[in-house]
């Protein structure tokens, strides 16, 4: 199984192939505020001497993090689906971010915190060891008080941007090679437009008032 993997939850967006399970090349943009997601793809697949053919899934980091940055990453993989059939298959990169860390063997209990805006966290909570790790709070929204009263008692807390409010925190950006090999490991395949984001909130808009009629002088 040949996979492309794209992750755009964060600023650090990153793109990577991998055969197997085994990572065979990937690519890094910082600091993304425009998107160069094709020419990502392009460095790897000629890193790794594939062509786009022989690619057998899309994994999709679905975040939660950058909206934009997901929904782009979602959007080529819907489009690369409509012109070659290809399987897709979508990930948390919160779980992502878990597997980087017993990666980098930091064992311990951690709170994995995302910037959600509005005074807001994403928050998780894993217990990582050696043999791998398990999910001891599912993913929600948390305000900022209440995550400095969770973290107290975490030997981690680990995100993309966690230095801004946890000076010891531990900073990790949610990473392509880690998201195929997971995809590698747990795959299970659904439509390119079925993927969404994860977005905790639920949606809420205001419908414009309808059009004013000028009476004719």
């Amino acid at each position: 199984m040949k996979i492309l993997a794209l992750e755009f939850s964060s600023d650090r967006r990153s793109v990577a192939v991998v055969a197997n399970g085994q990572l065979c090349a990937q690519a890094h943009e910082a600091r993304a505020r425009e998107s160069h997601a094709l020419a990502l793809v392009d460095e790897v697949l000629c890193d790794a001497g594939w062509e786009p053919e022989e690619i057998n899934c899309l994994a999709v980091g679905l975040g939660p993090g950058s909206y934009t940055g997901i929904r782009a990453a979602i959007a080529l993989a819907q489009g690369w689906q409509l012109a070659r059939d290809t399987e897709a298959t979508g990930l948390s990169s919160v779980e992502c971010l878990a597997g980087q860390a017993h990666a980098e063997k930091m064992f311990g209990r951690a709170s994995i915190v995302i910037d959600a805006q509005r005074n807001e966290l994403y928050l998780a909570r894993y217990e990582i060891a050696a043999d791998g790790w398990h999910e001891l709070e599912p993913l929600r929204l948390a305000s900022m008080d209440e995550t400095r009263e969770k973290v107290k008692t975490d030997r981690l807390v680990i995100g993309p941007e966690v230095a801004k409010w946890f000076p010891a925190g531990r900073v990790l950006f949610p990473d392509a090679a880690m998201l195929g090999q997971l995809a590698a490991a747990r795959m299970s395949f659904l439509p390119a437009d079925k993927l969404e984001p994860i977005y905790l909130r639920e949606t809420s808009f205001v419908k414009a008032a309808p059009p004013r009629i000028i009476p004719a002088v």
